[in-house]
């Protein structure tokens, strides 16, 4: 059994580096259009710059399990910002889709808050599948398989009543859209069986957050959903994917910690030993990429078979 870490966005080791610089609608107006898509040209191409660094870095420190920031391309679904982002920098997307295939790195993303596909707002559905659209067209791009993990969303009127909405947005979505999603249990509503039933009707790959569902357990036992978790993913040419994070104190239990609770984890490890199924873990600690290290010494440590930073069981 083999199970590979990955981290999100940033890491923190290397400095002045983020491939996620920001730019605000209000300063693009401010500066004007000529202006403002000038200073946005040197924001993207900085981003891109960073991102081949990061992606470097990964390669170097065996890192193969990645989460792409969101924000590489800043204003790219705002309605007046009209820029041809993908054909502006067709150079830069293909390079950076040929070091994600060079170094073997497996990637996705994570749209913010705002995109709840199953809101009861038409505008915010809308803005949602723009947001999707985005992703999708920025992995094809790139020319990799990418994926986008989303929340089941809004709970307005129910559990239920959630449930079809967005099983019914889903199917609603142009087919290349569904093949990019990923569905992901929450902390506070849509525990990991409300999302394995959505999954199982729609055909979505299931991503089991581990921390959300010591947050929001549901009645089955983890141990018995597991085999049905993987059985979603039978189509799909990766592993099974899943989240783990510790929780920040236990009066702030929803919240990131910085670093993982190496005995928490190792429990966590000998729940998926049980079906002895190949697993990349994404780690959701604030400390990104030192947070894999830190936890890979704890775990040689502990007797564990650990290579760069892929765990053998």
């Amino acid at each position: 059994m083999k199970i590979r870490l990955g981290y999100v966005s940033v890491p923190i080791t290397l400095s002045h580096v983020t491939a996620s610089s920001l730019m605000t609608y209000t300063y693009y107006k401010k500066l004007g259009e000529e202006e403002g898509q000038k200073r946005l040209d040197e924001i993207i191409k900085s981003n891109f710059s960073d991102l081949e660094k990061i992606l470097y870095y990964n390669y170097k420190n065996d890192i193969y399990f990645y989460r792409l920031t969101s924000n590489l391309i800043p204003l790219s679904t705002h309605p007046e910002v009209n820029y041809e982002v993908y054909h502006r920098y067709q150079t830069e997307f293909r390079r950076i889709g040929k070091l994600v295939k060079q170094y073997h790195i497996r990637i996705d993303t994570h749209p913010n808050a705002f995109c709840v596909l199953n809101s009861i707002h038409e505008e915010v559905v809308n803005s949602s599948i723009n947001i999707l659209r985005d992703q999708y067209f920025m992995f094809q791009a790139m020319k990799i398989p990418g994926k986008i993990i989303l929340h089941v969303g809004s709970g307005t009127y129910g559990k239920k009543a959630g449930i079809n909405r967005f099983i019914k947005q889903f199917r609603a979505l142009p087919s290349a859209l569904q093949a990019c999603i990923l569905l992901e249990n929450d902390d506070k509503l849509y525990h990991a069986e409300d999302v394995l039933m959505i999954c199982e009707a729609t055909g979505i790959p299931m991503v089991l957050d581990y921390h959300h569902h010591i947050c929001n357990p549901c009645q089955t036992d983890i141990t018995e959903l597991l085999p049905r978790i993987y059985a979603t993913w039978e189509k799909e040419t990766e592993p099974p994917k899943m989240h783990y994070s510790s929780p920040k104190s236990k009066k702030e239990k929803r919240s990131h910690s910085e670093y993982i609770v190496l005995d928490d984890f190792v429990e966590f490890l000998r729940v998926l030993k049980q079906q002895s199924h190949d697993v990349d873990v994404m780690l959701e600690a604030k400390a990104k990429d030192d947070a894999i290290f830190h936890l890979v010494r704890g775990l040689k440590y502990k007797n564990i078979t650990v290579e760069g930073t892929t765990i053998f069981l």
